[in-house]
């Protein structure tokens, strides 16, 4: 049981080995062939695509190649049947001359797999050669004494042909003298041998013809054939005798020409010519290598060595006496191998282009290296030089692979020189190299980088339409495609219009364009993003921020905002629109008015200056340089001028300097009185000469304006009347609100009377024939205006806010108190442009509304009474000669809050918002000059 289980694991073992072996052989690519030699050019030696399981189309496709050491190319591939063919007509004899199986090896490389598969071809011997000896006629000397038996070496016949076709038997014909022997040599070869079977009398025949024929096996068998002519000589008692019957030598490969390899000796006893030794070489094929020198015996070489070529030689040495005797013998040679090779490196398929992400592990290149030497001389180590990304490997015998060992990268090293050195160990070592360039193709792995990593740029505004901003640069680090790079802008909105309506790219040079006229004061920053992307597949792209900053040029006049630019434009022609006063009592350095101017610009070109460039009075009024403050220059004098026109020119500080005009209207007066009349006098002067359409345009105007207010104090006055009507019913009898107020307490316009209410700050407006003025009353709280106006005065006006309802209903209620002196309201006390001075009086700007629409009740007043005389007291504008602030629609929300700026014309003080006391205390007096009493001014 154990034997049958150990016979049973050895087939196992056995069976294991055999597929082991076919799989090793197939793995390895393994073909051998056998075809016999002498076979035309384009002859079948193998189906390669069939054994190895190759398709002909991969073959075709992925390169497929037969490469034969040598310079000769004996085999090729056919491309379409994928057959091995014989590319040249082999001759057996002359590849494998002294090798009785010839076998030619090649290789099959697959350029695109960077596979290899060995095909072994035996070259099969035919009868193509006939045996042939080197002399057809050979000489024997042979003396008559010799005994029968004797044997003399014949020459032997050659047949480079092998096994059964090489030479294979000898034939002796022609005399019963002699006889043929053959001995069979160490190699295994015949040597033919002459056997002396009678003996020899010269006298009876001096020559003996023989023919020696040479058969070899073949069929049909070939034959060759010598003449042997033996020459019968006298009787020679002693036959030569070397000193050695074998000669043996060992030689290095490197050994000179000419050296002497050894010295063979022969000695003869007999004398004079029977003992004359010379020395021949028997073994002609040796004779072109060895030179034997006859009468010495010296072995001299005639060409270098090649262990390579031959590490063995037989020379066979004969000599002979002068006497026809002769003795032979063996000199072997043997050549020692030496380090004289250096190893060959052949290139059997590589690679010239490689791409960049190619894997690691890639085959670049397969190498063949082959060292001729043997033993140490001839082991072969391979390795690459310097520091590359490939390693080698050893594919299987000789052939090593080169293969990628790491990442590529063409940006840092666009091309290789792979070098591969091998070097054997002999010693001293011989090396050898071969150089693989290898080109890196370029992937798409580098996105294009900015030269800058923001760019910022300034465009002067009112630019021209195309103009080159700047240029954006980015460059890409990759090859060819890969690296063109191309800009465009990331989409984006400018005060609601597309970006790219503003500024474009220029796709090819990053050249940034502004598209349209820029305007710093609608944009005064452009940020926009500049997308630079390669051409690669797919392409890669990176951003970068621009900065566009719009330089500002003055390109704006400064803008008046005060005065309005109608009433600037009426003042210019001569009509009193804006009106500013100043009263005569002034003094030097008071405040005016002001100028209000703003510039749309920026910076030094916003910066505005003001200069006053005409006045009617040079000298009188002075403008401040930085603040457009208009102030009196000096007191006004008694002989100036009532009405003052100033041209107020405000220059901003661009380059070139642009500037406008601001015109004021400047009445020195006393009072509003005088300041009525003033205008009313301008507007009568300036009437005649205006064209009478726009006299008659300016009167219809003015007449609506008077209507409407007059209609809607009609509607008011019903209003209060029914109110009162409804009162009346409603309250007793005995609770009369209106019961014992006097008369005076209404105040008619144009036949209607409006009932007043009773504060304890009442203002009149009196007037006589030289001046107008308000006067503040200092009775109780029922001194009002008085129910009619003088024949020359100006007529009362009642307040549009008054309401009857606040009237106290009881008469005999307690009066009020006082007015507080704080409010009187002089001539000069009116709101103006902004500036503050420190006044002579002071006092508080009138605060509530009463104040306020008594104000506008006295300029309505006057307004309808100048109406009524049929005069424009100014006709400018349609408000009858006075300003926007006091025309009959003035209200409060038609005037410009100058509460935290207002000054007082004429004085150095600043009206504070705190409004005066109520009760009967008396306030601080304030300075300035007091109103005439109603009294005196009846006198």
């Amino acid at each position: 049981m154990c034997a049958a289980g150990r016979r049973w694991g050895r087939r196992q073992r056995a069976l294991l080995c055999a597929v082991l072996l076919a799989a090793w052989e197939a793995a390895w690519g393994q073909l051998r062939y056998s075809v016999p030699e002498e076979m035309p050019k384009g002859s079948f030696v193998g189906d390669v695509a069939k054994d190895l399981g190759l398709q002909l189309p991969a073959l075709r496709d992925r390169g497929a190649r037969i490469v034969s050491e040598g310079r000769t190319q004996y085999f090729a591939l056919h491309g379409k049947t994928g057959h091995l063919v014989t590319a040249e007509r082999i001759d057996r004899e002359q590849l494998c001359e002294r090798v009785q199986q010839c076998v030619l090896r090649c290789e099959l490389i697959v350029e695109g797999e960077m596979q290899v598969y060995r095909i072994e071809v035996e070259i099969t011997d035919i009868n193509d050669n006939s045996p042939s000896f080197k002399e057809s006629e050979v000489e024997e000397r042979i003396s008559e004494t010799s005994a029968p038996g004797s044997r003399f070496p014949l020459t032997r016949a050659q047949d480079p042909d092998s096994g059964r076709n090489s030479l294979q038997s000898y034939e002796l014909s022609g005399d019963e003298h002699f006889s043929l022997a053959v001995q069979a040599g160490p190699g295994g070869d015949q040597r033919p041998e002459l056997v002396l079977a009678k003996a020899l009398d010269r006298e009876e025949a001096a020559f003996h013809e023989l023919v020696l024929r040479a058969s070899d096996g073949g069929d049909p068998a070939r034959t060759g054939t010598a003449r042997i002519r033996v020459t019968v000589l006298d009787a020679n008692d002693n036959a030569p005798v070397f000193s050695q019957a074998e000669y043996t030598v060992r030689v290095p490969e490197d050994v000179p020409v000419g050296s002497v390899l050894v010295t063979v000796t022969a000695t003869d006893v007999d004398e004079g010519l029977n003992g004359q030794v010379k020395y021949s070489l028997k073994k002609e094929a040796d004779t072109a290598l060895f030179y034997l020198d006859t009468e010495s015996g010296a072995i001299t070489l005639l060409r270098n060595l090649d262990f390579e070529e031959g590490d063995f030689y037989e020379l066979e040495v004969q000599a002979k006496d002068g006497g026809a005797l002769f003795d032979t013998a063996k000199v072997e040679i043997t050549v020692t191998d030496i380090n004289d090779n250096a190893p060959q490196i052949s290139v059997r398929s590589a690679l010239s282009e490689i791409l960049e992400d190619a894997n690691s592990g890639t085959v670049v290149a397969l190498l063949h290296v082959n060292d001729r030497d043997s033993g140490k001389n001839g082991e072969v180590r391979c390795s690459l030089e310097g520091d590359v990304p490939f390693r080698l490997e050893k594919s299987f015998d000789d052939y090593y692979r080169v293969v990628t060992a790491s990442e590529l990268d063409r940006e840092r090293v666009s091309e290789y020189n792979v070098t591969v050195r091998a070097a054997d160990g002999g010693s001293p070592a011989l090396q050898s190299s071969a150089v693989l360039a290898l080109r890196v193709l370029d992937v798409n792995d580098n996105a294009p980088v900015f030269a800058e990593e923001r760019y910022s740029a300034r465009l002067a505004e009112n630019n021209a339409a195309g103009a080159l901003v700047l240029r954006v640069r980015a460059t890409d680090a990759d090859w060819g495609q890969n690296a063109r790079v191309r800009y465009r802008l990331s989409e984006g909105r400018v005060r609601g219009a597309p970006l790219s309506s503003y500024v474009s790219v220029q796709a090819e040079t990053g050249a940034l364009y502004a598209l349209r006229s820029l305007d710093y004061e609608q944009v005064r920053e452009l940020q926009l993003w500049v997308r630079a992307e390669d051409g690669g597949a797919p392409a890669l792209s990176s951003n970068v921020s621009v900065r566009l900053q719009i330089v500002d040029e003055n390109d704006n006049a400064p803008q008046v905002l005060y005065p309005p630019a109608a009433a600037a434009a009426a003042g210019s022609g001569g009509a009193w629109s804006g009106v500013e006063l100043a009263p005569r009592w002034s003094e030097a350095g008071a405040l005016v008015a002001k100028v209000v101017a703003v510039d749309a610009d920026a910076g030094q070109n916003a910066w505005l200056s003001y200069e006053l460039a005409k006045a009617t009075e040079p000298g009188l009024f002075r403008v401040g340089l930085h603040s457009g403050e208009v102030r009196t220059a000096r007191v006004p004098l008694a002989r100036d001028a009532a009405r003052q026109s100033l041209v107020v020119v405000v220059k901003d500080h661009g380059r070139p300097a642009l500037s406008a005009t601001a015109t004021l209207s400047v009445v020195l007066a006393e009072s509003v009185a005088e300041l009525l009349a003033e205008l009313g006098s301008a507007a009568e002067a300036a009437a005649p000469g205006e064209a009478a359409g726009s006299l008659t345009r300016w009167l219809v105007l003015a007449v609506a304006a008077v209507s409407c207010l007059f209609v809607a104090f009609l509607l008011l006055l019903l209003a209060l009347r029914l109110r009162r009507w409804r009162r009346r019913h409603l309250l007793p009898p005995d609770s009369g609100a209106l019961r014992g107020v006097p008369v005076s307490h209404f105040v008619g316009i144009d036949g209607v009377r409006a009932f007043l209410q009773s504060y304890s700050h009442d203002v009149s407006l009196t007037a006589d024939s030289r001046k107008s003025h308000l006067r503040f009353s200092a009775a109780s709280c029922c001194d009002t205006l008085p129910a009619r106006p003088l024949p020359d005065e100006p007529a009362p006006l009642l307040g549009e806010g008054d309401v009857p309802s606040a009237l106290p209903a009881d008469p005999s209620a307690p009066s009020q108190a006082q007015p507080n002196t704080d409010w009187r309201f002089s001539q000069t006390q009116r709101p103006g442009t902004s500036g503050s001075q420190n006044g002579e009086e002071a006092g508080a700007w009138p605060n509530n509304q009463f104040d306020t629409e008594m104000l506008q009740a006295m300029i309505l007043a006057s307004a309808n009474e100048a109406a009524d005389a049929n005069s424009t007291l100014g006709g400018g504008n349609g408000t009858m000669g006075l300003s926007a602030r006091y025309g009959p629609q003035f209200t409060l929300q038609h005037v410009p809050d100058y509460r935290q700026n207002v000054y007082i014309p004429g004085s150095n003080a600043t009206l504070t918002n705190a409004a005066g006391k109520r009760d009967a205390k008396n306030a601080a007096p304030a300075g300035g000059n007091k109103k005439k009493s109603g009294k005196k001014e009846k006198k």
